[in-house]
């Protein structure tokens, strides 16, 4: 038994609730050959560099120690798609070789700058230790290294829909939604070898009726905010502190907007301390053009880089020298004023619930530790540290909870999701409610493609590909990005693409003229869930 399983086990009786911290960790899948430079895959090489490989190394260290931990944490299929694309890992490491060389620059350039050259130091350092890490610890599988924190009992890892469509827009067609469900399930079992115990419902966007989807799949938990409890029919007696029980059987667990705003909240929340490195100010802007000229993008156009230098300082736009040390202070000082406040709220929780064991449910964006927030990583370990430390609460997951406290109440979550404005607002407004008309005829066509059998192997590869074109144009990041105006030509051009392939691949199914050259190129461009097979689309 690992470490972290017997401080579980043994503390089990003795604490008064449960902290379920949940990093979601998701990105869009992009990939394209076609091209031998692509501003949008930069979304991985940042998120490997600055979050996946950060949080791993220092979970790793927390496990190695025995540390008492056990956290949970969202790999949707898309993301660990790309982590497991040769194409996208070479990219990477010739990403993480020109970080290396650029640290070597910028410790030369700034040798007579004090404020500066300190923390080109401390960069030189951390990118040849993250190209380590990368190359002689994870060998370029971070998957497998998440996987391993999963077997040691630390980490419980869930899963996604398939593409993170928004699945309460899917409702009209309840094969669509099916399908993001079960491939994920299996995409989950291929790639963890077991069957998930949770799902992240994608944007935790839920409608009633979608639990009976997650029971068909044995799907035993999901994550709904806050409102999804407190607004359920019957009403629930603990708010979002105990979880229910939907008519399915699968259980609900509701955000805790306490512990969310004291990281989330702009105006109030940790990330925003003026000694906190500036996510904004970065060399690959600041610099002359011919020094960054090899680390930006080729036709020109700048980019960041990773090499920041300074802190938020505060409203203004003459930003203090950022110092790493200090920063990182901070950091831990924050972390024991989270788990302070934990104690207090579980105290508080313990008195109100009549008996009833409490859970908070923590869940975040993963990419907020390290690549919004860059001291995230050193906060969510000194968390851990701390909580293994004290008697009122320990780190668990949903389905730990669940396990030790099998009797909830029955109730139905309204229809509901974490964005803006609680519904489906983001998702369905005047910048992005175009797709939907084009997104619900397609999967309309899929099932009913999905009732024939092919007539040869070239058929059903064709079959297969439109499987995936309409699940690549499902995927919500696309109507988030048309929503809030940041690379909107981009996330039309992908909707527009996956859906103009689908059609034409329908049309050469129906007529048996099938463009095999055609077919060979997106079966490598949109190389995602080799193993599908579109008669997941039957009804």
């Amino acid at each position: 038994m690992s470490s972290a399983a017997s401080g579980r086990t043994r503390r089990a009786a003795d604490v008064q609730g449960i902290l379920v911290l949940h990093l979601h960790a998701h990105l869009p899948f992009v990939h394209h050959p076609e091209h031998e430079h692509f501003l949008e895959e930069d979304w991985l090489y940042e998120a490997i560099t600055e979050t996946y490989i950060p949080l791993l190394s220092r979970l790793e260290v927390l496990a190695d120690e025995g540390i008492p931990f056990r956290i949970s944490m969202t790999l949707s299929p898309p993301l660990v798609q790309m982590l497991r694309n040769d194409l996208l890992c070479a990219r990477y490491e010739r990403r993480l070789d020109a970080l290396c060389e650029l640290a070597e620059r910028e410790v030369e350039r700034t040798r007579h700058e004090p404020a500066f050259h300190k923390t080109a130091r401390f960069y030189r350092d951390h990118f040849f230790h993250t190209r380590w890490l990368w190359h002689e610890r994870y060998r370029r599988d971070l998957v497998g290294a998440f996987r391993a924190l999963q077997d040691r009992s630390c980490l419980e890892i869930v899963t996604c829909g398939a593409t993170h469509g928004f699945l309460p827009l899917m409702q009209p067609r309840p094969e669509l939604v099916r399908a993001q469900v079960a491939v994920a399930v299996a995409h989950y079992r291929r790639h963890f070898g077991r069957d998930p115990f949770g799902i992240w419902l994608p944007e935790c966007g839920y409608y009633p009726g979608l639990d009976w989807v997650l029971a068909e799949e044995n799907l035993r938990y999901f994550f709904v905010d806050t409102h999804g409890i407190t607004d359920a029919t019957p009403r629930t007696r603990h708010g979002p502190y105990v979880p229910i029980f939907t008519p399915s059987g699968v259980a609900a667990f509701g955000r805790d907007p306490e512990s969310s705003e004291q990281v989330w909240s702009a105006e109030l929340g940790y990330p925003g301390d003026f000694d906190y490195r500036d996510f904004y100010r970065d060399i690959g802007f600041d610099l002359d053009w011919e020094y960054v000229r090899p680390y930006v993008q080729p036709d020109g156009q700048r980019k960041s880089t990773g090499f920041k230098y300074h802190r938020i300082t505060g409203e203004t736009d003459r930003k203090e020298p950022w110092d790493w040390e200090v920063a990182f202070r901070r950091a831990e000082e924050h972390a024991a004023n989270f788990v302070f406040n934990r104690e207090r709220q579980f105290e508080h929780l313990n008195s109100a619930l009549g008996g009833r064991t409490p859970v908070v449910v923590a869940p975040y964006d993963a990419e907020l530790f390290g690549h919004w927030w860059f001291e995230g990583p050193v906060f969510l370990e000194h968390v851990i540290r701390r909580a293994a430390q004290q008697p009122h609460f320990r780190l668990g997951t949903c389905s730990d909870y669940l396990q030790e406290n099998p009797t909830n109440q029955v109730a139905t979550p309204p229809m509901c999701s974490w964005g803006a404005g609680g519904y489906a607002g983001v998702w369905l407004d005047g910048s992005n409610d175009w797709i939907y008309r084009h997104l619900l005829y397609a999967g309309k066509r899929m099932v009913e493609l999905a009732e024939r059998e092919p007539s040869s192997p070239l058929e059903k590869r064709a079959l297969d590909q439109a499987a995936r074109e309409l699940l690549l144009a499902q995927s919500s990041d696309w109507a988030f990005i048309m929503k809030t105006g940041t690379m909107v030509d981009y996330a039309v051009r992908r909707t527009t693409e996956h859906v103009s392939n689908f059609l034409r691949l329908d049309e050469e199914i129906r007529n048996r003229r099938i463009d095999e050259n055609w077919l060979g190129w997106l079966e490598f461009r949109n190389a995602i869930f080799p193993e599908i097979d579109y008669r997941i689309y039957r009804s």
